[in-house]
Formats: C-alpha cells, sequence, structure tokens
C-alpha cells in the first residue's frame, strides 16, 4: 500500500485499488461483501505511517520511503470555492483567493481536474474571463484555470461567435505577462479544435493580430517547453483554415517555424512539420520557405530521424518546394537527399511517405517544370490531419 484508506465497513484498502473497484461498478466492500453505503474513503494516517517507517528501516535493502500522497479535493470544497468565486457580491480578494485555491487543485491530480470539471466550471470561468465588470487579474486567473479543461463545442461556439471575445484573446497575446499570452494562446486554440463550423474557425484566423501574437510567443528566445507547445498547436490549429494561410506567412510563420524546428520535442516537431507543408502549398508560403537558406537542408536532416509521421511531412513539404524551385532541388541533392529517399523507400515508413519520396526521386531525376501537381490542396499523397 502507500495511501491506505478505510471505507465505511472498517476495511482498509490502497486509494487506488479501492477507487478501482468502484470505478468498474462493483458497490460491496472486497472482503465482508457488506454494501458500500457511503463511498467517501477516510485517510488511514497510523498504518501510513506505519508503512513509511518500514520504509525507512528497510532503506540498507533498496527500498525508499514513500512520500505523503497529497488528499484529493472533497466535492463539498470544490462546491464552496466555485460559489465564492462566482459571486459578485463576494469582495475581490475573496474571489480571487477561491480562483487560486482552485487553480493549485487541478493542478494536483487528474482525479480533482476531473471533480472540478464535474461542477459546471466552463461556464462559470468562462463568464468571469470576458466579463467587463471584473478586474483584469481575476480574468487573467480564471483563464488560467479554464484552459486546463477541454471545452465542449457548446463553449467553443460561445466564444468564437462573439467577435468582442475574439478581440479580448487576441489583445492578451501581446499582454506583459507571457503566462497570460501563452494561456490565451492555448484557449484560442482549444476554440479553433473545437469549433465544428468553418465559418467561425475563419471568423478567428481571419485578423492577422492571432497570427502575430502567436507567433510572436514562437519567437520569444525565453519562451519555456509549454509555451513553444502552446504556440506550435496554436498557428497549426490557424494553418489548417486555408483562407488565411497567406496571414501566417505574413506575420512570419515561415522564418519562425525553420529557425525554431531543433528546438521542438517529438510531437511538437511534428505539427511544426505539418504546418510548414501547409504553409508551402500557397504561393507566398512556397516562396518564403525557398528564400530561407535552412528549410531544405533541416526538411532533408529531419527525414527518418524523428518519426514515421514527420518524416511523411518533411517529404511532402520538399516535394513542394523542389517542385517550384530548382535552387531547392539542388540544396536537396547537396543535403544528401537522395541517400534519405532510398532509405525512405526501403523502410517500414506510411505508404503516403514512400509515395512522396518516390515523386521525389522522380523529380529530381527528370527535373519537373514548377507547376508540379505537388503544390496541389487536393494532392491525395500531401495529406495533412489534425493532431
Amino acid at each position: 500500500m502507500r495511501d491506505p484508506v478505510t471505507v465505511n465497513t472498517g476495511q482498509t484498502y490502497d486509494r487506488s485499488s479501492i477507487e478501482s473497484w468502484v470505478a468498474t461498478g462493483n458497490t460491496t466492500c472486497p472482503v465482508t461483501r457488506a454494501p458500500l453505503t457511503d463511498f467517501t474513503l477516510i485517510p488511514n494516517h497510523t498504518l501510513r505511517r506505519l508503512i513509511q517507517d518500514w520504509c525507512v528501516a528497510n532503506r540498507a535493502f533498496g527500498v525508499e520511503r514513500i512520500p505523503t500522497p497529497k488528499q484529493p479535493a472533497e466535492p463539498s470544497l470544490v462546491r464552496s470555492l466555485l460559489s465564492q468565486a462566482a459571486s459578485e457580491s463576494n469582495p475581490t480578494h475573496s474571489r480571487l483567493s477561491a480562483l487560486r485555491r482552485l487553480r493549485g487543485l487541478a493542478r494536483d491530480s487528474d482525479k480533482d481536474r476531473s471533480l472540478i470539471s464535474s461542477h459546471n466550471v466552463r461556464e462559470i470561468l468562462v463568464n468571469l474571463v470576458f466579463s467587463s465588470s471584473q478586474s483584469l487579474e481575476m480574468s487573467h486567473e480564471s483563464l488560467a484555470i479554464l484552459v486546463m479543461f477541454p471545452l465542449a463545442e457548446f463553449d467553443c461556439v460561445a466564444i468564437a461567435s462573439d467577435p468582442e471575445r475574439v478581440s479580448c484573446l487576441a489583445n492578451l497575446l501581446f499582454h506583459s505577462s507571457i503566462e497570460v499570452r501563452v494561456n490565451s494562446a492555448a484557449l484560442i486554440e482549444n476554440v479553433i479544435a473545437g469549433t465544428r463550423s468553418s465559418d467561425l474557425r475563419l471568423q478567428i484566423s481571419n485578423r492577422e493580430i492571432i497570427f502575430e501574437g502567436v507567433i510572436d510567443i514562437l519567437k520569444n528566445p525565453l519562451s519555456s517547453p509549454r509555451a513553444l507547445k502552446v504556440g506550435i498547436k496554436g498557428l497549426f490549429a490557424l494553418c489548417l483554415v486555408k483562407q488565411t494561410r497567406h496571414k501566417a506567412v505574413s506575420a512570419g510563420a515561415a522564418e519562425t517555424l525553420i529557425d525554431r524546428l531543433a528546438d521542438l520535442d517529438k510531437c511538437d516537431a511534428e505539427r511544426a512539420l505539418a504546418t510548414i507543408e501547409l504553409l508551402s502549398r500557397i504561393q507566398v508560403g512556397c516562396a518564403a520557405f525557398v528564400a530561407h537558406a535552412l528549410t531544405v537542408p533541416l526538411l532533408v536532416k529531419t527525414i527518418l530521424k524523428i518519426s514515421d509521421r514527420a518524416t511523411e511531412y518533411a517529404a511532402g513539404a520538399l516535394l513542394v518546394l523542389c517542385s517550384a524551385s530548382e535552387q531547392s532541388q539542388k540544396e536537396a541533392v547537396c543535403a544528401g537527399i537522395l541517400t534519405q529517399l532510398l532509405l525512405l523507400v526501403q523502410s517500414d515508413c506510411t505508404d503516403r511517405a514512400k509515395r512522396k519520396a518516390q515523386m521525389l526521386l522522380k523529380l529530381l531525376r527528370d527535373s519537373w517544370p514548377g507547376d508540379s501537381v505537388g503544390n496541389s490542396d487536393d494532392f491525395v499523397c500531401s495529406e495533412v490531419v489534425p493532431f
């Protein structure tokens, strides 16, 4: 046992074990078979101390002391904090204190987030984030909590369909606090990803200021790993809207993606490469990537180095760039693309990646014209899917 708790029958179990027992539909005590009339789990502090003492006594045998676990939040506490935060009759400092405690609980564990999520927290927080009658500090604290929870489509539509709310988020992308900026970008990405309406997604991505704000987060040399992750996710979501990809290029997306590619972890690098392929399909995007001296060498280097997905997107982008530019063809050959493509064709990579590699090999051999099929959004081999 690591976190012993006692049920109403007097029996003690490890918390994770009894919770799994109840979660699978069981309503009786595993030992006594008596009904569990109360599902409250009471920490058995005495037993936990004995376990910890035993761990310390057996330290010489490689036994590590079990840290004292944080106790999960009580539903009554969560309800009280939400009520305190939502009540306009309460003083601002009291409401802020409640929000900060909620944020702390949400950070503690998935279990606490799930509990908070079950208490209508999204509607309360959305109203607090965009309420003009609340202090900015309360709005920013509410935003920090809201981005911890997935939004329902109803919530996304409520934000995306309101121009004032979209403008509010766009302005927060330029706040003096990097945390506020990142949280705003995270909420924008959540809203776009959670909105099925193409018109509403266009309404958000049609604002150049949003592209500029998200890309500025990626440009910031002090951006944390979370900031980079949020920035890449946000930019990818925005670029899925075909009509506004040129705004991303105008805001400097091409240069920023290439400059930041080496700093990203696997999943973020996949998104970045998917975004590069999307932007390379439009003329201004292709020209911007061709103009960057590191684009082709980095894409070639990426093949077979990160993941099958990353390889597919890199090959797709190279196919477009090499179709449009003889200079890119020369750079690709100089970077060793022929060896990479031959290895790719023989690898266990996806069929789409192999088809792109075969087309690239043929293109480099036969010098296809610049208006290659690789520039088409309808090209089946260049499929980019949402993450």
